[in-house]
C-alpha cells in the first residue's frame, strides 16, 4: 500500500502521515511510495497509544490551481478535457485571450482552476500583494519537452513559494518521450517521485483524456498535503483574478472569495473602486446568493474594473466606502501616494536575511553568452554576498521578466537585447532597473560595485555638536519643539541625538525639524538660538543637553 493511501485510511493528512514515519525511523519515503507491513503494523500500533490533540478548528478549504507553460503545450485544452466544455473553441486563435476561472468536482471534493494568458498575470498578482494559487501544475509537451516558457514558468512558481505537479502532456501524439521530459526536469531539480524525488509527474492526453483522472487525484493528493484551512470567522476578503466592462452587465470583475463569504447585498472596497454587490455569477453562468471559500465568482455593482492582485473586503456603511474610495482616487490624482522604490544596483539587497543576494534576472542574445555571463556573475559572489539568478534566458527583455523582478527585488540585466519602448515604460511604472550591455567587462564591474554596496558599512560616530534646552513649545501640527542655545559646535537637520539628563543618556534620536524663528533651516552654529523637534528619543526636557552626532561611513 502507497503513504497516501495508508494515510488516507487512518484519516491522517499526508504532511503529517510524513513527519511520523520520519520521526520512526522510516525515512526516504514520499506520497507515492509503497509501505511493507511490517511498517504498516509498526506505524498502527503506535497511532493506537497516541491520542491526537485538539487543534484550532479550521474549515477544509478547496485548493486553487493555475496552469502554467510554453505557449501551445496545451494548457487550455486541458483544462478543457477536465471540464468537458468547449472553451477552446470559443479562444480566439486558440490561444487563451483572458484569465479564466472555473471549478469541477471530483471524488466528492471540489478543485478551482485558473487558467491564465502567461506568467505575467500570474505573478502580477503577487505584486500586488495577493497569494492566489496553492499548487501550479505545470503543462509541457510530451514531443517538445522543456521550452524557455517552461523554464519561466519553473522560476515564477518558485519565486511565489507555491508546489508544483508536473503534467506531461500530449503522450498520444507521434515523437512523444515522457521519459525523456522527467530526465530534462531532474536539471531543474524537479525530480519525479518514482525515481526518489519529491515531483509528482503525471503523463496526460488533452485529446484522449487518458491519465486525466490520475492527475485530478495527484492535485487533490498534492492539495492534502499543504493542509488547507481557512478560519470560517474571519471576514470576507477576495482577490480579482480578471476584470472587464461588458454593454449588458457593465462593469464587472472576477473575484476569488479567499476568507469569509460574499452574498448579494454586500457592501466592498478595494482602493478607489466601491459598490454594492448586484449580482453573483460563477463560471457557468448561473447566479448565486453566496459565494463561499474559493469560489470565484464574477461580482456586478462595482464602480471601476478592478485589476488583477486588488484586495477587496467587506464594509458595513455604503456611504463610507464611497468616501473612502473616493479618498484614495484624490491621493491618487494628487500624486500623494507612496511610489514604489526603484530598484537598483546601488539599492537592491536582502535585508532580512544574514545571508544576502544581489537578485538578477539575466537575458542574453545566445546560449553561449548566456552560460559565460551566468557563470561570470556566479564567480563574482563574495563572503555572505550572493549573485542569486532569479531566472535566464536567451531573447528580448519581457513582460513576464519585469514583473519576476518587480515581485522579487531584483534587477534585469540584458546582454545584446533590445529593450522595447513598452517595456521600458513597464519598468518605470514597477520600479525595475534595465541595465543593457555589449562587453561583459562592464557587467562585471558594474555588479562587483553593487556587491560592494551590499556589504554591511561600518560608521564612524563624531560629536559635532552641543545644544542646551531652555524652553518647550508647543506648535500646531509639529507637536513639542525644544527652544535650545547651541554651546558648542553646530546643529545638521536629520543628525542623530542623544538627549542628556543629569550627566546620563535617557534617550537617542534624531533631529526631525531644525528651525530659526519661523524659518526650516539646515544648520545652526554656536552661540545661536534654534528649536529643534526630535523624534525616537521619548520627552524631552527643560534643561536637558542635545549631543549631536554626525554618522561618517568608513570605507
Amino acid at each position: 500500500m502507497r503513504v497516501y493511501e495508508f494515510a488516507k485510511k487512518l484519516k491522517i493528512p499526508p504532511k503529517k502521515f510524513l513527519e511520523i514515519l520520519s520521526k520512526e525511523g522510516i525515512r526516504g519515503k514520499v506520497s507515492l511510495s509503497n509501505l511493507s507491513s511490517k511498517e504498516m503494523e509498526k506505524i498502527g500500533k503506535l497511532l493506537r497509544k497516541k491520542k491526537p490533540s485538539p487543534g484550532k478548528k479550521l474549515l477544509s478549504r478547496d485548493p486553487v490551481i493555475t496552469f502554467l507553460g510554453h505557449v501551445d503545450h496545451g494548457k487550455t485544452s486541458l483544462l478543457d478535457a477536465i471540464r468537458n466544455t468547449q472553451v477552446v473553441k470559443e479562444e480566439f486563435g486558440g490561444i487563451t485571450q483572458r484569465i479564466g476561472a472555473s471549478e469541477i468536482d471530483f471524488q466528492r471534493k471540489r478543485i478551482v482552476f485558473i487558467d491564465t494568458p502567461g506568467h505575467e498575470a500570474f505573478t502580477a498578482m503577487r505584486a500586488q500583494g495577493a497569494q492566489v494559487t496553492d499548487i501550479v501544475v505545470l503543462v509541457i509537451a510530451a514531443d517538445d519537452g522543456v521550452m524557455p516558457q517552461t523554464e519561466e514558468a519553473i522560476d515564477h512558481a518558485r519565486a511565489a513559494k507555491v508546489p508544483i505537479v508536473v503534467a506531461i502532456n500530449k503522450i498520444d501524439k507521434k515523437g512523444a518521450d515522457p521519459e525523456k521530459v522527467k530526465q530534462r526536469l531532474t536539471k531543474y531539480d524537479l525530480t519525479p517521485e518514482e525515481w526518489g524525488g519529491g515531483t509528482i509527474c503525471v503523463s496526460v492526453s488533452a485529446l484522449t483524456k487518458e491519465g486525466i483522472d490520475k492527475l485530478l487525484e495527484m492535485i487533490l493528493l498534492e492539495a492534502e498535503m499543504l493542509e488547507l484551512g481557512a478560519d470560517p470567522k474571519k471576514e470576507f476578503k477576495g482577490v480579482v483574478i480578471e476584470g472587464e466592462v461588458d454593454r449588458q452587465k457593465g462593469p464587472f470583475s472576477t473575484v476569488l472569495v479567499q476568507e469569509g463569504t460574499l452574498r448579494i447585498g454586500d457592501v466592498l472596497i478595494g482602493g478607489e473602486i466601491w459598490g454594492k454587490v448586484k449580482a453573483l455569477i460563477n463560471w457557468k453562468g448561473e447566479r448565486l446568493k453566496e459565494a463561499r471559500l474559493s469560489t470565484p465568482v464574477q461580482v456586478l455593482g462595482l464602480s471601476k474594473v478592478g485589476m488583477p492582485g486588488q484586495i477587496f473586503t467587506r464594509i458595513k456603511d455604503e456611504r463610507k466606502a464611497r468616501q473612502l474610495a473616493e479618498k484614495v482616487a484624490g491621493e491618487k490624482r494628487r500624486g500623494s501616494l507612496r511610489k514604489r522604490e526603484k530598484l537598483t544596483l546601488e539599492s537592491i539587497f536582502d535585508s532580512e536575511k544574514k545571508e544576502k543576494y544581489l537578485n538578477v534576472i539575466l537575458k542574453t542574445d545566445t546560449q553561449g553568452s548566456l552560460k559565460a555571463v551566468s557563470d561570470t556573475l556566479k564567480g563574482l559572489e563574495e563572503k555572505d554576498i550572493k549573485v542569486k539568478m532569479l531566472h535566464q534566458g536567451i531573447g528580448e527583455v519581457n513582460k513576464s521578466d519585469v514583473f519576476l523582478a518587480s515581485t522579487a527585488s531584483s534587477i534585469i540585466i540584458g546582454f545584446n537585447v533590445e529593450v522595447s519602448p513598452e517595456i521600458d515604460l513597464l519598468a518605470k511604472e514597477e520600479g525595475v532597473e534595465i541595465r543593457k550591455y555589449q562587453i561583459i567587462y562592464e557587467i562585471i564591474d558594474d555588479v562587483k560595485l553593487a556587491i560592494k554596496g551590499l556589504l554591511e558599512p561600518v560608521y564612524k560616530e563624531e560629536l559635532v555638536g552641543k545644544a542646551q534646552v531652555r524652553e518647550i513649545f508647543r506648535i500646531p501640527k509639529i507637536g513639542a519643539v525644544a527652544g535650545c542655545y547651541v554651546m558648542e559646535g553646530k546643529v545638521l537637520r536629520s543628525d542623530k541625538v542623544k538627549i542628556i539628563r543629569n550627566e546620563e543618556v535617557v534617550g537617542e534620536g534624531m533631529i526631525a525639524t531644525l528651525k530659526r524663528f519661523n524659518r526650516d533651516v539646515n544648520e545652526i552654529s554656536m552661540g545661536l538660538e534654534c528649536g529643534i523637534k526630535v523624534e525616537g528619543a521619548g520627552e524631552v526636557q527643560k534643561e536637558d543637553i542635545i549631543e549631536v552626532y554626525h554618522h561618517q561611513r568608513v570605507e
